[in-house]
């Protein structure tokens, strides 16, 4: 049930960086605002569900749930707990999750604390 959870969450956070991609700039070039101020609450929604979907690999690690091809090619049932939080992104597929967390968060930044921006370089960041 979780790796089903981060994967639809992960599908989630793509469908919404491909609206946060077209339809603020969009908005931009158009001179709509309401385009425009599409990109604070998706790029919160965004990191809200890159932010799920990496815990949800996280309690994969933990749980040793070897159904998922990441865990069981990467981790083992003996290992430490520390060890299995940190394996999460000590492989391709976590490390590229994790950076795309960062990036998101980031992006969720701009969106929260950047209502001192203009509005069209707000959109285009």
């Amino acid at each position: 049930m979780i790796p089903e959870l981060g994967h639809y969450a992960l599908v989630l956070a793509l469908a919404l960086g491909l609206i946060q991609a077209i339809t603020p700039i969009v908005g931009a070039r158009g001179n709509d605002a309401a385009l425009m101020g599409l990109a604070s609450s998706t790029s919160l929604m965004q990191f809200a569900f890159v932010g799920l979907a990496f815990l949800a690999l996280i309690v994969c690690y933990v749980t040793s749930d070897f159904s998922v091809a990441t865990v069981y090619e990467n981790a083992h049932s003996t290992m430490p707990l520390i060890y299995k939080v940190t394996s999460a992104w000590g492989n391709h597929e976590g490390s590229m999750l994790l950076w795309v967390l960062i990036l998101s968060f980031f992006g969720a930044l701009v969106g929260v604390f950047g209502s001192n921006l203009p509005a069209t370089l707000k959109a285009y960041a």
